[in-house]
């Protein structure tokens, strides 16, 4: 089982956009933490998809227990009606 950090790569790799998985009541979690699954999916979520819904379809049912810190291009946490498109374009304007 992967640790956090690695997770949180696979997270970035595949869908474009940093993230920070945080305990549940929303405090940092080591990053070499083990016992996570790793991210399963092999296509990254459609741009028309919001923050909130990767979180509720994506995060959520892998990781019970977790939660997740979505990060834009400058480390600021988008609204979570914010579509992935979006957010993934903060990355362009570096």
């Amino acid at each position: 089982m992967p640790r956090v950090k690695t997770v949180e790569k696979q997270i970035w790799d595949l869908e474009g956009f940093d993230v920070r998985i945080l305990r549940e009541d929303g405090r940092d979690i080591r990053s070499d933490r083990t016992g996570l699954p790793a991210y399963p999916f092999e296509r990254a979520a459609k741009n028309d998809m919001t923050v909130g819904e990767w979180r509720e379809q994506r995060f959520r049912p892998l990781y019970p227990g977790f939660d997740v810190a979505v990060c834009d291009g400058d480390g600021s946490e988008p609204h979570g009606a914010t579509k992935l498109g979006t957010l993934r374009d903060t990355y362009l304007e570096e």
